[in-house]
């Protein structure tokens, strides 16, 4: 496993905090990361539309969420000139059809559901994280 040069901005929108002490660990197993975690959509665009905010290099999206979930703010997402080339992930426990033919329909990049063992669990956000930040041509920022 290579391990970046430089350090990552990852944008968690997750609200379980067992599922986001997971993947803060499965990413920081891989390198330098900047992850920031906040806990639904509206939080999300909240942190995303701050003058002072980092421009993520990827978005870690769950679905079901509180005030805005994942759904809703996907859409938003990809609508958005200045937001919508920012890479999206949905990392979710559905494997409903409808969830994941929706987030495709709403552009999300990939569809990812959450495993239940912990160890399949770790090596998919590694997985994820791999293709996205170390394989995958990004546009400039």
């Amino acid at each position: 496993m290579t391990v970046p040069t430089q350090p990552f901005d990852v944008l968690l929108v997750e609200d379980d905090i067992a599922d986001a002490m997971l993947i803060e660990e499965a990413l920081s197993e891989r390198g330098a990361r900047n992850l920031i975690r906040v806990t639904d959509g509206v939080a999300a665009l909240e942190y995303l539309r701050g003058p002072d905010s980092t421009r993520p290099d990827l978005i870690v999206l769950d679905l079901n969420m509180p005030r805005m979930n994942g759904r809703d703010l996907l859409k938003i997402l990809k609508s958005d000139t200045e937001l919508q080339v920012i890479p999206v992930v949905v990392l979710t426990t559905s494997t409903a059809p409808d969830d994941v033919n929706g987030a495709y329909s709403s552009h999300a990049n990939a569809y990812v559901a959450k495993p239940v063992n912990l160890e399949e669990f770790e090596q998919a956000v590694q997985s994820i994280d791999a293709f996205y930040l170390d394989t995958a041509t990004r546009p400039p920022a």
